[in-house]
């Protein structure tokens, strides 16, 4: 983080967090971040098509993009999903968005 001229350094944003995550290689992640972010993209896809979001359904998604996570995951973020609810997830993940222009 670039210093400010009064010399302090500022502090690193949930929204600046995810701008620099979106410019990490996928290779350059961990396997449990790989995992994890598999495991997002499977159920941002399953919601959006209207399906239910299990761990069954994340799996397959996983499975016929050629990839793998451990067992674990797709339970975890089914489960997690079932009890917030995906449309709240979504928000909470988008940062608040800005106004629109006028």
């Amino acid at each position: 983080l670039k210093q400010r001229a009064n010399g302090a350094t500022p502090r690193r944003t949930p929204r600046a967090a995810a701008r620099a995550m979106a410019n990490v290689p996928v290779a350059d992640l961990s396997k449990e971040q790989q995992d994890e972010l598999l495991c997002t993209y499977a159920a941002l896809i399953l919601h959006d098509d209207g399906a239910e979001v299990t761990p069954e359904a994340m799996n397959n998604l996983i499975k016929a993009a050629g990839c793998s996570v451990e067992g674990y995951w797709p339970m975890l973020m089914s489960k997690m999903i079932k009890n917030v609810g995906m449309d709240a997830l979504i928000k909470m993940g988008s940062g608040g968005g800005g106004g629109g222009g006028g």
